[in-house]
């Protein structure tokens, strides 16, 4: 599998042995894999990179699995996450699934059924989000045809540009919540640097200008600082 289109996991998990075994394991499995064993350093790492995937471990120093998966979902960051944990009482696996973890895996496992249930998830959860048979995308009195790449506003055409369509789909799709950053550039452009950071923001220019025209709502890219942007609707 090429390097670039590897799914990426953040691994939560203070066990430096198991971390290191677990890692090592996912690599081989053609994952790219980024291991923290301090939930006080994970949180800011899930927040300013792009990942697909997250494993959390429960009990880890300075901040627990529970409070990160709470605090990325106070700070609109969607990246679909499992509980790995020796906790097995009952009301730790409600909080998790509360919390929105997708599942909540007891150790010992079987990391080949781990490996699994990832594959599975990052597919259903690609579906739900990302999802390719959807063509057309509706937002205010807007239409985005993302086939023909034009905003249609009271049948007036604008022509836009794949990477201006394929950021407006992504805002749309995470309409009121963070987009980030870091995220639209490793798809959009498929590079985190100054310069595709500039042309970014050259792009939600654009989108603003454009999204300015239904007199009938007040949609905003708002700037979220040090993280993204929000698509909202004011």
């Amino acid at each position: 599998m090429d390097a670039q289109l590897r799914k990426k996991i953040l691994l939560v998990e203070d066990d430096p042995n198991f971390g290191m075994v677990l890692k090592a394991f996912l690599e081989i499995k053609k994952f790219d894999v980024t291991l923290c064993n301090d939930g006080g350093k994970a949180l800011p790492i899930a927040k300013n990179q792009a990942f697909d995937f997250l494993i959390l471990d429960i009990m880890l120093p300075n901040k627990d699995g529970f409070s990160i998966a709470k605090e990325l979902k106070e700070n609109g960051i969607k990246t679909p996450f499992v509980f790995l944990t020796a906790r097995i009482l009952k009301e730790d696996k409600v909080k998790g699934f509360e919390l929105g973890a997708l599942d909540y895996l007891e150790k010992p496992f079987d990391p080949d059924i781990l490996c699994l249930k990832i594959q599975a998830l990052l597919g259903k959860q690609s579906e739900l989000v990302l999802n390719d048979e959807i063509t057309i995308y509706e937002v205010g009195n807007f239409k985005l045809d993302v086939v023909k790449r034009v905003l249609v506003l009271n049948n007036i055409e604008t022509k836009l540009t794949s990477k201006e369509s394929e950021l407006l789909r992504m805002l749309i799709l995470y309409r009121d919540n963070i987009l980030l950053r870091s995220q639209a550039l490793s798809e959009i452009w498929g590079d985190d640097n100054y310069f595709t950071t500039k042309s970014m923001d050259v792009y939600i220019t654009k989108l603003r200008k454009y999204l300015k025209k239904d007199s009938e709502n007040n949609i905003e890219i708002q700037n979220v600082h040090g993280k993204g942007f929000r698509l909202v609707i004011a």
